[in-house]
C-alpha cells in the first residue's frame, strides 16, 4: 500500500488550521482527501475554495446533478469512495 505523508490535525497552522477547522465545519471531520494535499496548504486552500463554490453554493446546477457527475467522475476514475 502506498503511503503519503500528511501532517496531523494536531499539528496543523496557519492556513492548514483554517482549512481542516473548515472541513470539520462542514462535515465534522476532516476528509483524506484533505489530509492527502496538507503538505502545501496555499494549493489545498485553493482547491478547496473551487470545490465549495462549485459543489456548494447555488449555481446553473441542482445538487443531485452536482453529486451525480462527482459520482461518474469518481466511477469512470476508479474511486470508489
Amino acid at each position: 500500500m502506498a503511503y503519503i505523508r500528511q501532517v496531523d490535525e494536531r499539528d496543523a497552522d496557519g492556513t492548514l488550521a483554517r482549512v481542516y477547522d473548515a472541513a470539520r465545519g462542514r462535515a465534522d471531520r476532516v476528509a483524506n482527501i484533505i489530509r492527502l494535499m496538507s503538505l502545501d496548504p496555499v494549493s489545498l486552500e485553493g482547491s478547496m475554495q473551487f470545490y465549495v463554490k462549485l459543489m456548494k453554493t447555488n449555481n446553473a446546477l441542482s445538487s443531485a446533478c452536482k453529486e451525480l457527475l462527482a459520482a461518474v467522475v469518481s466511477c469512470t476514475n476508479d474511486c470508489y469512495y
